[in-house]
């Protein structure tokens, strides 16, 4: 079958990046605890990517949880944790948006919102975000989903983009495979397959690909080999403590390195890690 069957290739998606989140010539780094436990544990985290030198930070309001039993996170007060926190260190937020009720209230306190691997083929969600930053600054990063195929990810962009969002950003974060030493399997031959049918930007998450820490750094240096466009990792300034994936996400003394880690594969590949 002709992968390139039934997927459009001419996305105008180049008029516009969410707020500069992709830029030419660059490879972007959005890094964050999984979720918001509260204000001081959020304010840590967020220092942390600043001091790294990133620009925007990740976080978790409304977290879609395989138990019902696991920790949800906070809800509006995460927002407004985020918002606070962000405003005050001059960060972007990019956090998770799972109701199409909550769109505006998420708009308000983030510039970009994640649609979640579970939420790829949610279509009415998908097409209302797309009505609701429609014309403004706000982007979507769209995760794709633990079983669905490239075509299947760029024509769920494709919800966002024919009801008006153009500014949306792809997100390989790992599909489920048989292999059992990762948590998902990273599928960095999709990151250079949507690119050659799509102009969205790709990026990469090796936090929830991999589950493990020790393999964030490894798979981040090849995400920048696949030509994807940036990476989204988690990092937190206690693990043993976190709330959730505490296992995957990065301490604070490896985030702060890891912008110059990362360099020289940029710099191979044309790119300036930002």
């Amino acid at each position: 079958m002709d992968i390139t069957q039934g997927v459009k290739t001419d996305v105008k998606t180049d008029v516009k990046t969410p707020n500069g989140m992709i830029r030419p010539n660059t490879f972007r780094v959005v890094a964050g605890p999984c979720t918001v436990e509260s204000y001081e544990q959020f304010a840590a985290g967020a220092k942390a990517v600043k001091e790294a030198g990133f620009e925007y930070v990740r976080g978790g309001a409304f977290k879609p949880r395989t138990s019902p039993y696991s920790f949800q996170g906070l809800g509006e007060e995460g927002l407004k944790i985020m918002s606070e926190v962000s405003g005050e260190l001059g960060l972007k937020v990019v956090t998770e948006v799972m109701d199409p009720y909550d769109i505006e209230m998420v708009m308000e306190h983030a510039q970009i919102l994640q649609i979640g691997a579970r939420n790829m083929a949610n279509f009415s969600l998908l097409r209302r975000v797309g009505e609701a930053i429609a014309g403004s600054d706000h982007g979507v990063l769209l995760k794709r989903g633990l079983s669905a195929t490239v075509e299947e990810w760029i024509l769920a962009a494709e919800y966002v983009t024919s009801a008006g969002g153009d500014n949306v950003v792809l997100c390989e974060r790992g599909i489920r495979t048989f292999e059992t030493s990762t948590r998902f399997t990273l599928d960095l031959s999709a990151v250079i397959v949507a690119k050659r049918l799509t102009d969205l930007p790709v990026i990469v998450d090796p936090s929830h690909a991999a589950g493990r820490r020790d393999l964030v750094v490894p798979l981040s240096k090849a995400a920048v080999a696949a030509e994807a466009d940036g990476l989204m990792v988690e990092s937190h300034h206690d693990p043993q403590e976190a709330f959730c994936d505490g296992e995957q996400a990065l301490p604070i003394e490896v985030l702060l390195g890891l912008k110059g880690v990362l360099q020289p594969f940029a710099s191979a590949m044309g790119r300036e890690v930002i």
